[in-house]
């Protein structure tokens, strides 16, 4: 299983580090808040995490705004704001876009690719559920969950 988190906001909820226990690898999709978060998350799994909008502390300016990540022969591709999307999935042969930033959890399939927001895990906003997501891998095929975290 993959972990996958957003807008956390600086705040890293026991119930989101419960739901990502077991992740072997985990994918923060922005709005981070703060290095503690990272932290938090890597005493769990291996960390990615790309750049929110909202990540303009001196501790985030390393981090890149997108990132592609190869798991089990998919390569995932990894963003913020899906309105930043600058390419055409499919033909650069990505299997699942992650992206934040709405805060509505949400899985869908387009053109043959997975998009996955896995919502927001931080500080409840605009009504949205606080959840995380999770890919998980089944025979070379690839599927995402949201995870509500019951708050």
């Amino acid at each position: 299983m993959i972990g996958v988190i957003s807008d956390t906001h600086g705040l890293m909820r026991p119930e989101a580090l419960d739901a990502l226990q077991g992740s072997r690898l985990i994918l923060h999709a922005g709005d981070i808040g703060s290095e503690e978060v990272l932290s938090q998350l890597q005493s769990i799994a291996p960390v990615v995490a790309v750049r929110g909008n909202t990540d303009r502390a001196p501790w985030a300016a390393n981090l890149p705004w997108t990132e592609a990540v190869k798991i089990e022969g998919r390569l995932i591709y990894l963003l913020h704001d899906l309105a930043w999307l600058d390419l055409d999935p499919r033909s650069a042969g990505i299997s699942v876009v992650i992206s934040g930033h709405s805060h509505n959890p949400e899985v869908e399939t387009r053109d043959e690719v997975l998009y996955l927001n896995p919502g927001s895990a931080g500080h409840k906003r605009f009504r949205c559920p606080l959840t995380v997501g999770r890919l998980i891998f089944v025979d070379g095929e690839v599927r995402g969950e949201i995870f509500p975290l019951g708050i």
